[in-house]
Order: structure tokens, then C-alpha cells, then sequence
């Protein structure tokens, strides 16, 4: 017995293949907007070392007890 071949309608395979390039663009936006949240972070990492060098040397905890503090949040 050979193997059963199953073919996709043209229309079928059009809207599969419309929905495989949607989530393609959905997939590289996601990862654009990942790519600029990182950038971002980095950038506002690199203003508050350069603004308050301590904050180099202090735990995670201890920065954000500072800076809550001398901010107000």
C-alpha cells in the first residue's frame, strides 16, 4: 500500500499561506520591540551609572531603596 497524498485547495492553501506571513510580521515585530526595550534599558543603565556612579557597586534591592527614596516612588 503506498502512502495517502492529501492536496490543499488553492484558496485553502492561499489562506494558509496568508496566515503563515502574518504570523511571520507579528513574530518580527515582537522581536523589534524586544530589540528596542533592550536598547532602551541599556541606555538608561548607562545615564543612571553615569549620573550616580555608586550605583555600580550596590545590589539590585539596595539601588532600587535608594532611588525610591530620593524619588519619591
Amino acid at each position: 500500500m503506498g502512502s495517502r497524498v492529501i492536496h490543499s485547495s488553492d484558496p485553502e492553501k492561499e489562506l494558509i499561506q496568508a496566515k503563515h506571513r502574518m504570523e511571520e510580521a507579528q513574530n518580527r515585530n515582537r522581536d523589534q520591540e524586544r530589540k528596542a526595550r533592550t536598547r532602551r534599558l541599556i541606555q538608561e543603565g548607562a545615564i543612571l551609572e553615569k549620573a550616580f556612579p555608586e550605583a555600580k557597586e550596590m545590589e539590585l534591592e539596595a539601588l532600587q531603596h535608594v532611588l525610591e527614596n530620593k524619588l519619591g516612588a
